[in-house]
């Protein structure tokens, strides 16, 4: 008698596990979050107004790493206490009409408050937000003839799949025939079941309505047909009404030679695109730097008609700015910081500067590319460099996943070609990558290699680094085609080039000046990023977000790959090139897209 009270008592804890699960999935507790390349813990908090301790308390272990594929468990909070929103994770086989009869949510409330979903990747594990329920989404989707459906939830519970459980067991737990089950599951025709999905349970034929026959019955539509009845149609700009909010007196005369540079530059390309047929209205400010500067330009009733707005330059004022651009729904382009909280929760924002955590992952994506079959070592002058830390720690846990050798060597200020030598792999390719990108650590470290390289002319070797590196060029150059260097870039132009000639040249004759020796150049920053965005307005009218693959533009030193972070927030820039100093005295660019 006590072993079937143990039975029992485990069996009502797995119930409750379950139910707890199925609860947590459907917006009491919490929800999963399928980790993709790039994003850090910080970045995932941020998207859904949690804290970082939220979510370690949930998944043990993350604090110290999460990988891409991994799923996270996300403590469900409103996202907005004001209006209740909250997150949902896709589920197999759910589909967008049944997402509005169990949230009671129209299908066109779904697809305003989710811009980046599609009928293309409406799939399990994509996380969306559901907004609040309104007067107009509490009718149903409606069916392809447009009449309001009747149809009542036509499923009872969700089930978590467990180990070894199959399609008939499931359907004996819960009085359902297999075809029942099935039915409300089409994914399940393949007869495999996947631990850790959800499925629909429904009710038993003999429960539903004797009057509801297959005849009577309308087909619940499908969710290519849900996203194009929630579709706007194209409309053009015929004149651009262009914002920029820079500091141009803020006190600071670097940045104010800084920012001046980037506005003439973007004038350059106003003009440039005028002259393709192009109009523009462009409206200058000036921040002075201050949150009281931005705030009283915000206050300007002009500014709300723009299509457009380039800036702020200071970190203080971005959320002024963004909040301002949501509410009015305007597009709000920040080109320099590297850190944008905003993105992750407006849709309207475009951030030029990869964030760290997605810059590295791209970093280390292409670096798999092409150097996959490599011997890796690390090379450490003894300083220290806590810039670079994550950068390495993140580099060595891909190689570690992709099962590729690496070693780790100190070196000293004497010369110890041995010691480079007894790490390298002489039979095959070696790649050296120095943990420290400062100018102090080349130059202790390129005697090193140099020394090897010369001495040992038919070993295979190169140097990989950093972006700062193309500020050493001119005492370093020798040495970067030498070692055959490589460094990774978003910025990038060789001087010699025929576009950054004639650009260079215009400039001059524009301003009557040369451009500051800076890393970027920002005239060119400023021609390249009001060029795109004012060419793909142009092209793409309110249509630009579905088609940034389309603006077709040759940018001078940067480049462009727009991607949303999530279905209902911003795009963050994650081009990145490596640039090649090659051997025979060759310098390429690798744009790996």
């Amino acid at each position: 008698m006590k072993f079937i009270r143990i039975i029992c008592l485990s069996l009502a804890l797995s119930a409750g596990c379950l139910k707890a699960t199925v609860s947590a999935q459907t917006g009491t507790g919490y929800f999963l979050h399928t980790v993709t390349k790039g994003q850090s813990l910080y970045s995932i908090a941020s998207m859904y107004n949690v804290s970082i301790d939220d979510i370690v308390r949930l998944n043990p272990g993350s604090r110290e790493q999460i990988r891409a594929g991994e799923a996270l468990k996300i403590p469900q909070t409103q996202y907005s206490n004001e209006n209740g929103q909250q997150f949902h994770t896709i589920q197999a086989g759910e589909t967008l009409y049944q997402l509005t009869i169990k949230y009671k949510v129209s299908a066109q409330a779904i697809c305003k408050a989710n811009p980046g979903l599609s009928a293309a990747n409406f799939r399990i594990g994509q996380v969306i937000v559901i907004p609040a329920q309104d007067n107009a989404a509490t009718q149903p989707a409606q069916t392809v003839q447009s009449e309001p459906s009747t149809k009542k939830n036509e499923w009872r519970d969700m089930h978590k799949v467990e180990r070894k459980e199959t399609i008939f067991s499931i359907s004996q737990q819960y009085g359902i025939t297999q075809e029942e089950l099935i039915a409300a599951n089409p994914e399940l025709r393949s007869g495999k079941l996947k631990k850790g999905s959800f499925l629909f349970i429904p009710y038993p034929q003999s429960q539903q309505s004797s009057t509801s026959t297959a005849s009577t019955q309308t087909a619940d539509p499908s969710n290519e047909e849900l996203f194009k009845e929630s579709s706007v149609s194209k409309k053009q700009i015929k004149t651009i009404k262009v914002g920029i909010m820079l500091p141009f007196s803020s006190g600071n005369q670097d940045e104010q030679s800084r920012m001046v540079e980037f506005y003439e530059g973007f004038l350059m390309a106003v003009d440039s695109l005028k002259r393709q047929g192009v109009s523009t209205d462009i409206y200058t400010y000036d921040t002075k730097g201050t949150t009281i500067g931005t705030n009283a330009i915000l206050s300007q009733s002009e500014l709300k008609g723009m299509d457009i707005i380039f800036g702020p330059a200071r970190q203080s004022s971005i959320a002024p700015v963004a909040s301002f651009a949501d509410k009015n729904d305007i597009r709000l382009v920040v080109p320099f910081s590297p850190k944008v909280d905003q993105v992750f929760k407006n849709p309207n924002i475009y951030q030029v500067n990869t964030p760290q955590s997605y810059l590295y992952s791209k970093v280390y994506e292409h670096f798999i590319r092409k150097f996959g079959k490599t011997n890796v070592i690390f090379l450490d002058d003894g300083t220290g460099d806590k810039e670079k830390a994550e950068f390495i720690k993140g580099m060595k846990n891909e190689l570690k996943d992709n099962k590729i050798k690496f070693s780790h060597i100190q070196l000293g200020s004497e010369i110890d070609p041995g010691k480079v030598i007894a790490a390298m792999d002489t039979l095959q390719e070696n790649i050296f990558i120095p943990t420290s990108g400062s100018h102090t650590a080349l130059t202790r470290l390129l005697p090193h290699l140099t020394l090897v390289r010369r001495e040992h002319p038919a070993f295979n070797m190169h140097l990989f680094g950093y972006p700062e590196w193309q500020t050493y060029t001119q005492d370093f150059l020798a040495n970067f085609y030498e070692l055959d260097t490589y460094f990774y870039s978003s910025f990038y132009t060789n001087n010699l080039f025929p576009a950054a000639i004639n650009f260079t040249h215009a400039y001059r004759r524009w301003y009557s000046k040369d451009m500051s020796n800076t890393y970027p150049k920002y005239g060119m920053l400023g021609f390249d990023i009001g060029y795109f965005f004012l060419k793909g307005l142009a092209q793409q009218g309110n249509k630009l977000e579905e088609n940034l693959d389309r603006v077709q533009v040759t940018p001078i030193q940067t480049g462009f790959c727009f991607e949303r972070v999530n279905n209902w927030g911003g795009f963050i820039n994650r081009k990145v090139f490596f640039v090649h100093f090659t051997k025979d005295y060759e310098l390429i660019k690798l744009d790996f897209e």
